[in-house]
């Protein structure tokens, strides 16, 4: 069982900056992929970006340039910096973690981002 805590969320006007925390209940080692997804509203869940348990990175095509994903071991987080943010980039973001076949989720936080 992994239980995740997200922080970071909030308002900012585009252009801005924000930096979303995932803290993961167990050691980061022992998970094999961790990641971000997003869903505006009247849209279809998307998933933003992921880091492995090796510390690969991947991200949308949207965000590439603009939103880092990393982690921090020695506190069991993950983070998503997001620079530059756009209106299109509102959503609520959820942290996940796969593990084993397993799934677990954040309680999600949202971001808006004003024009």
């Amino acid at each position: 069982q992994v239980q995740l805590v997200e922080s970071g969320g909030g308002l900012v006007q585009a252009g801005g900056s924000l930096r979303l925390s995932c803290a993961a209940s167990v050691r980061l080692f022992s998970i094999n992929v961790m990641g971000w997804y997003r869903q505006a509203p009247g849209k279809q869940r998307e998933l933003v970006a992921t880091i492995t348990n090796d510390g690969s990175t991947n991200s949308v095509d949207s965000v590439k340039g603009r939103f880092t994903i990393s982690r921090a071991n020695a506190k069991n987080t993950v983070y998503l910096q997001m620079n530059n943010l756009k209106p299109e980039d509102t959503a609520v973001y959820s942290c996940y973690a796969w593990n084993s076949g397993y799934t677990y989720w954040g309680q999600g936080t949202q971001v808006t981002v004003s024009s």
